[in-house]
């Protein structure tokens, strides 16, 4: 079966690599910002180290106490045995006691990036959000702050002290013993770094394709499970699933090239790790042999690379999992790096509306440069003026709305409103003046109540009651069993299209702005609806300088004024009785809306 391009299981992304010193800036101010605890950490991460290092030279002591060839009278070195065991406890302890501490540095680091990256993304522009996978992008979010939490533990706690033990060893080797010691100390540990690094470098695109499928399929389940109703719609169950398989089939492929990659890079490893053990044990061993050692120096070399090579293999795992890490941030970075197309101009002051007056001034505008929207589009809408905007699909109508919102910037001309200039304000003042009601209003997986408080969260309850009335919701509210307590379900599929726009209008209400846009608000709704959705728009425009975007020419025949569009131009403008007289492309659109309205009470 053939399948369209947007089900491609491997959609276009790049993917950029992020050096570990750019990571490091980064993070650095997170963890400064609690650096009592980082200090704290610090000290008990030296503890713990410094506990583990004289754990083989307590043994030795232990070892060489009990030995008959050098004491024939035997006594239990109680000593060493307590020093021992209070290393061990110690250095167990203070590992936990650092990750204790250190554990709230890591949490409020995740907890400020997280929100850093969430108030950003509400900051993009409404074209990122258009083209954005939500599946996708929630995924790298959730990899992009787990891989910080591993970073910020790991690089701190684990790579540096790890390196600083391989060197004390070596020190202790070449004091105690010999040079030799501590050279094929430094070799083996410089192969077998040399080779994590190489292989590990060379796995790493296996695992950025794991991660690209891994993302891919979630957005596709996501988008298939949140289109339900339209697979039921055209039986597509079967479809769904072959599309899903296909998917989780590259996501398998990918999993797989990363395992196979891993066992050749823990095969090269622990032969390296039995290598350098096998020439420091036969050294030592001949060591005791000739009598230049002791067996507890053979037991004190034996736990020394023990114990180096368990952490030195987890140096391996750790740099592995941070290149995991880098991989897994480069996606969520990006979406920090991301600039909004729309952005405030640095002088950009608050915007003051006295009247309500708004002038769109030789508006131009494209979504993409060969395909102009609107093409010198100018009218003016007076103080408490309702002026609706109509034309056939296409036409531009709901762009005109988004430019006033400054979801877009216009390509060319100006929008103002008392004479300000929208560019020249801050977006978020602009967005307080002006209240919209959407054509499809999207509700949160809350409360009616809940859901018209948004409007204005730190509203009084009377004022969301006023609002609920004012709306005329009540009747609707005192009918369901839990009243406004009930909740709309995901998007708000649990109540009709009327009830959900009845509440859109209560939530503008509740925001009180002195700007009010209707874009095609009642274009999904049945009759019955419609009028009551009129009734309700007619009463919140009475005050308010109000833009209607209409589809329905009967929805607007008693505005202010009418304005017409056709291929992003304006081509009339007047009352509706005007436009009708005029025997215009306004005419021709109320006469064809006419007919289809009629159509079907003459079957």
């Amino acid at each position: 079966m053939r399948r369209s391009r947007s089900l491609s299981p491997h959609p276009p992304k790049t993917l950029g690599a992020l050096d570990l010193k750019r990571i490091v800036l980064y993070l650095w101010p997170y963890l400064w910002a609690l650096k009592g605890r980082v200090i704290l950490a610090l000290i008990a991460l030296l503890a713990a180290k410094g506990a583990t290092l004289a754990m083989p030279w307590a043994l030795k002591h232990i070892i060489d106490g009990v030995d008959r060839s050098l004491q024939p009278e035997l006594v239990l070195p109680l000593a060493f045995l307590l020093i021992y065991g209070a290393l061990r406890f110690g250095s167990v302890f203070f590992g936990e006691l650092r990750d204790a501490i250190f554990s709230r540095v890591t949490e409020h680091a995740m907890r400020r990036i997280g929100l850093r990256v969430f108030k950003h993304l509400h900051q993009l522009d409404l074209g990122f959000h258009l083209d954005r996978q939500t599946g996708g992008v929630s995924r790298d979010i959730e990899r992009g702050t787990t891989g910080i939490s591993f970073l910020m533990r790991f690089l701190m706690f684990n790579i540096v002290p790890t390196l600083f033990e391989i060197l004390m060893v070596a020190l202790i080797f070449t004091i105690t013993f010999s040079a030799w010691y501590a050279l094929i100390t430094l070799v083996a540990v410089t192969i077998y770094i040399s080779f994590t690094v190489l292989i590990t470098e060379w796995r790493t695109r296996f695992v950025r394709e794991a991660n690209l499928a891994d993302s891919s399929t979630n957005t596709r389940a996501i988008d298939s499970l949140m289109n339900y109703e339209t697979v039921k719609y055209f039986n597509n169950e079967a479809h769904e699933a072959e599309v899903y398989d296909d998917f989780l089939r590259h996501w398998e492929n990918a999993k797989l090239k990363n395992r196979t990659t891993l066992l050749a890079l823990n095969s090269g490893q622990a032969l390296i790790i039995a290598l350098a053990i096998t020439v420091m044990m036969i050294m030592a061993a001949q060591g005791v042999v000739v009598g230049d050692m002791t067996v507890g120096d053979l037991a004190m070399v034996n736990a020394y690379m023990l114990q180096l090579f368990i952490p030195l293999n987890f140096l391996g795992f750790v740099y592995r999992e941070i290149r995991r890490a880098l991989t897994d941030l480069e996606n969520m970075l990006g979406l920090l790096e991301k600039e909004p197309a729309v952005r405030d101009h640095p002088q950009a002051k608050d915007l003051v509306v006295s009247e309500g007056r708004i002038e769109f001034d030789a508006v131009r505008f494209a979504y993409h440069p060969e395909r102009p929207v609107l093409q010198d589009v100018t009218f003016t809408l007076q103080p408490g003026e309702r002026v609706a905007v109509v034309g056939s699909s296409g036409a531009g109508k709901s762009t005109l709305a988004r430019l006033l919102f400054r979801f877009y910037d216009c390509t060319g001309g100006e929008i103002r409103i008392d004479g300000q200039s929208i560019s020249s304000v801050t977006q978020d003042s602009l967005r307080r003046a002006i209240a919209v009601v959407p054509q499809d209003t999207v509700l949160f997986n809350a409360s009616i109540r809940d859901n018209i408080a948004y409007g204005d969260p730190a509203a009084a309850a009377d004022a969301v009651d006023k609002a609920i009335d004012m709306a005329h919701l009540r009747g609707f509210i005192d009918s369901l069993p839990e009243g406004d307590q009930t909740v709309v379900g995901e998007r708000g599929l649990k109540v009709s299209g009327g009830e959900k726009q009845r509440i859109a209008i209560a939530r503008v209400l509740l925001k009180g702005s002195p700007i009010v846009v209707f874009d095609e608000a009642t274009s999904a709704l049945d009759s019955r609806a419609e009028q009551v959705i009129l009734s309700a728009m007619r009463e919140l425009s009475a005050d308010h300088t109000s833009l209607v975007i209409a589809h329905r020419l009967s929805t607007i025949t008693d505005a202010d004024r009418i304005v017409v569009l056709d291929a992003g131009r304006i081509v009339e403008q007047g009352t509706h009785h005007g436009l009708l007289a005029q025997g215009g492309y306004y005419a021709q659109l109320w006469h064809l809306q006419q007919q289809e309205e009629q159509r079907p009470d003459d079957t």
